[in-house]
C-alpha cells in the first residue's frame, strides 16, 4: 500500500502524520499541505469546515468503511471507528492523524478475511473507480473479480410476494390477568414489578374492547411520566389483542429515536428473527425509501462527480439494508453529508413519480414491500404523519389501522396542525409544475411529466388525452424556473408569480421592523391592497383552469379501469391505480388553494388562520405566498383518522401541557367525539428530589451573545462535558459556538453544534452519546429526540423561557383558547419536555439550568412535584454542576421545594 499522510483538525488544533511522523501545523500549512497531497482524514466536511477550506478533498475513511460495510452501524469519530474495528481508541486529538494511518491499513485488510459483504464488491468497485473514487486503487488488488459471476443489487434483492386480503378482526375482549401476564413475559421474570406500569397495561388495554357505536373509538388518554414504562405498558395488550383478534395494530411516534427504541424492543416480545421482521414491521412515508428506479438511473449515468460514488454507496447498503430506509434507517446518517451537495434526496420519490406497477422493479421495491408487510403484521410501528397521510389520502383503505397508538401524544396537535395545513407557495406550486410538465431544462434523470406517465391512456382514451394536454397548458401558468427574480425584479410571468409579487409587496409594506432581523416576515391576510386583490381575481381563473382538467382526468383513468381494456393487465392497472390515487390528493390541494385565494378580499373564515409570508435565511429570500391553517386542527384529524378507528391509545408523559384533562382532550381531538375518553394519569417513579435540580440563573443578561457564551462554556467545563444545550434561535446558537468551541477543546471538551456542524441531528446524537466528555447545542428537535441515559448527559442548559414564537397563527389560537393561559400551557409543556432529557433511568443524576431571572413562579410546576429549584447565580450554578457532575448524590441544602 502506498503509505499516505493523515490529516486531522479539531478546535483544538491541526495536525499532520506522514514519514517525519506526527505534528501540529498552522491552518495555512495544513491547507497547502491537503490541496497538494492525498491525504488520509475522517469525515472530510468536517474537517474542511474546521480549517476553512470547504472544499477540502481526500481519501475519507467513512467512505471506505461504507464500502466495505454497508448497513454496519459506527459512530462517525475516531473512537467510534477504532471500536468498530477493533484497534484502541487514539487517546486524544494529536493521536488522531496516526491512528488513521493504522485504520486505514486495518481496513483494507478486510477482504484478506471472512467477509460478510464480499457478495457485490467487485462489481462496486468498477463502477467506483471509473467515477475516480480515491479508495478504487488501493482496492483493486484486494478485492479480485469472482470466478463465478456473483449476484448484484437488483438480483440479489428478494421479491414479495402477493397475498390474500386479510380478514376483518375477530372481536375479542382482553381480561386483565391476561395482560399483565404477557406484560410480566415482556418485561422478564427477574424484573421488578412496576405499580404504575401495571395500571398503565391495564389502562390500555381498554382501547382494545369492542366498539359500542360508530364513530365512536374506545379512547385512552394516558399521561404516564418518564420511567412508568410505557412502552412495554401498551404493547403488552397491543401484542395480545393482535394476536387473538388477528388484527393489526399501529405503533405511531412523532421522532425517529422513539421508531428505533420501539423496534429494538420487538425483541422482547417475538425472540426469533425471522418471525419478528414478519410480525413487526416499521413504516415511513415514500420519501424515506430508496427507490430503486431512481437509484439504477443514477448508476447508469444520471449521477455526475462525486454524487456518482455517492450512488455507488448507496447501491452497496441497498443490497444489504434490512428495509431500504434511507432517512433514519440502516443507511448511515452520515454517509449523504459526506457529499457536500448530495443527491441522496433524488433517490428517493420525493415529487409522487411512482409508475408503481408500470416499474421494472416493482417486484423488489423496499416501498411495495413494506405495505404488504404491513397489511399481515400484527404491529406497525410508524409516526404520526404517515398514518394521518394514509388516513386522508392513502391508497390502502383496505387496511387503514383501526386499532392505534400514538406515543408522543404531545405531539398530536402540531402533527395535525401541519398535514391538514395548506400553503400556496412558490416552492409547492412549481414542485406540481414539475410534476405536470416534467423538467423544463436539459440535464439527466429520468423524471418525467404526466403525458409521459400516462402516455398509453392517452392513446387509448381520447378524452383522457385531451384532460392530460389541457392539465399541462393550465400548469403553464404555475411558476417556473427563476420565478424568485423575477417577482423580486416586479417582471412576474403568469397569474400565479403576479399573485406572490403582490404578497411580497403587502408583507414588506406592512412590515413592523422585522426585516431587518434578516428572517421571515409576514402579516395577516386582512384589508386586502387593490394589487392583491387583482391578482387574486387572475390566479383564481388560472387555478380552476387546472383543476377543471385533473376532474376530467380522474374521471376517464376510473372509466379506463371499468372498462377493461385488453391491455390493462394487472400491473397496467395497479400503476393507473396509483395515479387516480396521487392527482385526487393533488386536485383535492389546488382545490385548497383556489378556495384560500377566494377568501382575498371576502369575509374571514372563523375556523381557519390565513396569513401572507416572506420566507428568507439570513436575509435571503426562497420562498413566499399563502398560508391556511385550521384555527383547531384536531377537527379535521378526528375525522379522518379517530372516527373511523375502534381504538385509540393517546400516551405521553406531558399530556396535559401543565393543564387539567380539558387540555388533553382539546389537543387530542378527544373533545369532538361523542364517547368521552377514558383517562389514566401516573407519575414518574424516579426520585427527582434527590437525584435532580433545577437552577434558575438570575445574573445573565437576556440577548446578551457573549454573556450567554460565557455562561454556556463556564458550565461545561464544571460538568466536565455532558451538556445539552438548547436554544430558540439558531443565530444565538452560532454566536455562542463560535466563542467557545476553540476554548472547550483545548481543555479536551469537545461542542457539537446542531446547525453548524456538516451532520445530521441523529448521528449527532449518536456522537454525543459515545462520548461523555462531549457537549451538544441545538434547537427544539432536540428537545424531544434526545435519549441518553447515564453518565453522557448530566446537564441541560436552557438559553432562557422557551415562550412561543409570535406569529399571525400564534396570536389567532392564544385569542381563542386562553390568552395568557394558552402561552402558559406552551411553555410548561417545552420546559417538561426539555427537563425530561435529564433522568432517563432510576440512577440518573444531573441539573436543569436555565439562564433566565424573569422565569415566572407560575411555570416552576411544569417540573416533577418534589424537584428542588434554586435561584442562584451563575457562580452557584457552575459549584452545584461541578458537585453533581462529580458526586454519587445530590444535596438539597437551601432548596425551594415545588
Amino acid at each position: 500500500m502506498r503509505a499516505y499522510p493523515a490529516l486531522h483538525a479539531s478546535h483544538a488544533g491541526i495536525w499532520i502524520a506522514d514519514m517525519l511522523g506526527a505534528r501540529a501545523v498552522g491552518r495555512g500549512e495544513a491547507i497547502g499541505f491537503a490541496a497538494d497531497t492525498p491525504a488520509l482524514v475522517l469525515n472530510a466536511p468536517l474537517i474542511g469546515q474546521r480549517l476553512g477550506h470547504a472544499e477540502l478533498s481526500g481519501l475519507d475513511l467513512l467512505e471506505l468503511y461504507a464500502f466495505l460495510f454497508p448497513a454496519r452501524f459506527v459512530v462517525p469519530t475516531p473512537a467510534g471507528l477504532a471500536r468498530a474495528i477493533g484497534l484502541e481508541p487514539p487517546a486524544d486529538d494529536a493521536a488522531v492523524a496516526p491512528f488513521l494511518i493504522e485504520a486505514t491499513q486495518r481496513l483494507l485488510q478486510t477482504p484478506d478475511g471472512a467477509w460478510p459483504e464480499r457478495e457485490g464488491a467487485w462489481h462496486s468497485l468498477q463502477s467506483l473507480a471509473r467515477a475516480r473514487w480515491p479508495w478504487a486503487p488501493l482496492l483493486a488488488d484486494r478485492i479480485p473479480k469472482p470466478a463465478v459471476p456473483e449476484r448484484w443489487l437488483f438480483s440479489k434483492l428478494p421479491e414479495w410476494e402477493e397475498a390474500a386480503p386479510r380478514p376483518a378482526p375477530r372481536t375479542i375482549t382482553l381480561d386483565e390477568e391476561v395482560v399483565l401476564g404477557r406484560l410480566h413475559k415482556l418485561t422478564g421474570s427477574g424484573a421488578e414489578q412496576r405499580t404504575g406500569q401495571r395500571r398503565f397495561a391495564i389502562a390500555a388495554a381498554h382501547a382494545f374492547a369492542p366498539r359500542a357505536a360508530r364513530e365512536a373509538p374506545n379512547m385512552v388518554l394516558a399521561e404516564a411520566g418518564t420511567g412508568i414504562g410505557k412502552t412495554l405498558g401498551y404493547l403488552a395488550p397491543a401484542s395480545l389483542w393482535a394476536e387473538k383478534a388477528g388484527g393489526a395494530v399501529w405503533v405511531s411516534t412523532f421522532t425517529k429515536a422513539l421508531q428505533r427504541q420501539l423496534s429494538a424492543e420487538g425483541a422482547r416480545l417475538i425472540p426469533d428473527a425471522a418471525e419478528r421482521r414478519r410480525r413487526i414491521v416499521t413504516r415511513k412515508g415514500r420519501e424515506n425509501y430508496v427507490c430503486l428506479l431512481n437509484l439504477e438511473d443514477a448508476l447508469q449515468g444520471g449521477f455526475g462527480g462525486r454524487a456518482a460514488i455517492l450512488a455507488q454507496l448507496v447501491a452497496r447498503w441497498a443490497a444489504y439494508t434490512a428495509d431500504g430506509d434511507i432517512v433514519g434507517g440502516d443507511l448511515p446518517g452520515w454517509l449523504p453529508t459526506l457529499f457536500r451537495r448530495n443527491g441522496s434526496t433524488a433517490l428517493t420519490d420525493r415529487r409522487g413519480e411512482c409508475v408503481y406497477a408500470g416499474c421494472p422493479h416493482y417486484r423488489k421495491c423496499f416501498i411495495e414491500r413494506a405495505a404488504r408487510a404491513s397489511a399481515e403484521a400484527d404491529l406497525v410501528i410508524a409516526n404520526h404523519a404517515l398514518v394521518m397521510v394514509n388516513a386522508a389520502r392513502g391508497r390502502e383503505s383496505a387496511t387503514r389501522p383501526t386499532r392505534i397508538v400514538f406515543d408522543e401524544g404531545h405531539h398530536l396537535f402540531e402533527a395535525a396542525d401541519s398535514m391538514f395545513g395548506v400553503a400556496l407557495t412558490g416552492a409547492e406550486t412549481i414542485e406540481l409544475r414539475r410534476w405536470i410538465t416534467g423538467p423544463e431544462s436539459g440535464g439527466r434523470g429520468r423524471r418525467r411529466g404526466l403525458s409521459a406517465r400516462l402516455s398509453d391512456v392517452a392513446s387509448y382514451d381520447e378524452a383522457g388525452g385531451r384532460a392530460i394536454a389541457d392539465m399541462v397548458e393550465g400548469a403553464r401558468a404555475l411558476p417556473s424556473e427563476g420565478w424568485i427574480a423575477r417577482v423580486a425584479q416586479g417582471e412576474p410571468f403568469g397569474a400565479i408569480e403576479s399573485l406572490l409579487g403582490a404578497v411580497r409587496g403587502l408583507v414588506y409594506a406592512r412590515d413592523e421592523g422585522a426585516a431587518e432581523g434578516g428572517y421571515g416576515l409576514e402579516t395577516e391576510l386582512a384589508e386586502p391592497s387593490p394589487e392583491l386583490v387583482e391578482a387574486a381575481g387572475a390566479a383564481a381563473a388560472a387555478l380552476d383552469a387546472l383543476v377543471r382538467p385533473m376532474v376530467a382526468l380522474g374521471h376517464r383513468l376510473e372509466a379506463v379501469l371499468a372498462d377493461g381494456p385488453d391491455w390493462l393487465d394487472g400491473p397496467a392497472r395497479a400503476r393507473i391505480e396509483g395515479a387516480i390515487a396521487s392527482l385526487g390528493w393533488r386536485r383535492d390541494m389546488v382545490g385548497a388553494w383556489s378556495a384560500l385565494v377566494q377568501r382575498i378580499g371576502g369575509p374571514a373564515d372563523p375556523d381557519h388562520v390565513d396569513w401572507l409570508a416572506v420566507d428568507r435565511v439570513e436575509g435571503r429570500e426562497y420562498d413566499m405566498g399563502l398560508h391556511r391553517r385550521w384555527l383547531d386542527p384536531t377537527r379535521p384529524f378526528a375525522e379522518t383518522v379517530l372516527k373511523p378507528a375502534h381504538g385509540v391509545v393517546v400516551a405521553s408523559a406531558t399530556l396535559r401541557a401543565g393543564g387539567d384533562w380539558d387540555v388533553a382532550e382539546a389537543r387530542s381531538g378527544a373533545q369532538h367525539l361523542t364517547l368521552a375518553p377514558h383517562r389514566f394519569e401516573a407519575a414518574s417513579p424516579f426520585d427527582y428530589a434527590a437525584n435532580a435540580r433545577v437552577l434558575l440563573v438570575n445574573d445573565v443578561k437576556r440577548g446578551d451573545v457573549p454573556a450567554l457564551a460565557n455562561a454556556y462554556a463556564r458550565l461545561i467545563v464544571a460538568s466536565g462535558g455532558g451538556v445539552l444545550g438548547l436554544f430558540t434561535a439558531i443565530r444565538r446558537l452560532r454566536g455562542v459556538h463560535a466563542r467557545i468551541a476553540d476554548r472547550l477543546a483545548r481543555e479536551g471538551l469537545p461542542l457539537l453544534a446542531q446547525h453548524v456542524d456538516p451532520i445530521d441531528t441523529g448521528t449527532l446524537v449518536d456522537i454525543f452519546r459515545d462520548d461523555p466528555k462531549a457537549s451538544l447545542i441545538g434547537t427544539d428537535a432536540l428537545r424531544d429526540g434526545v435519549d441518553v441515559p447515564g453518565r453522557s448527559l448530566r446537564l441541560v442548559v436552557m438559553e432562557g423561557v422557551p415562550w412561543p414564537k409570535p406569529s399571525v397563527l400564534h396570536a389567532a389560537r392564544k385569542l381563542a383558547m386562553g390568552g395568557k393561559a394558552y402561552d402558559d400551557r406552551i411553555v410548561r409543556a417545552r420546559l417538561a419536555q426539555a427537563f425530561g432529557r435529564l433522568i432517563r433511568r432510576a440512577d440518573d443524576r444531573g441539573a436543569f439550568v436555565l439562564l433566565s431571572s424573569a422565569c415566572p413562579t407560575r411555570l416552576l410546576d411544569a417540573f416533577p412535584p418534589g424537584t428542588c429549584v434554586d435561584r442562584v447565580s451563575l457562580d452557584e450554578a457552575c459549584e452545584i454542576a461541578a458537585a453533581l457532575a462529580f458526586a454519587p448524590a445530590i444535596g438539597q441544602e437551601g432548596a425551594v421545594t415545588i
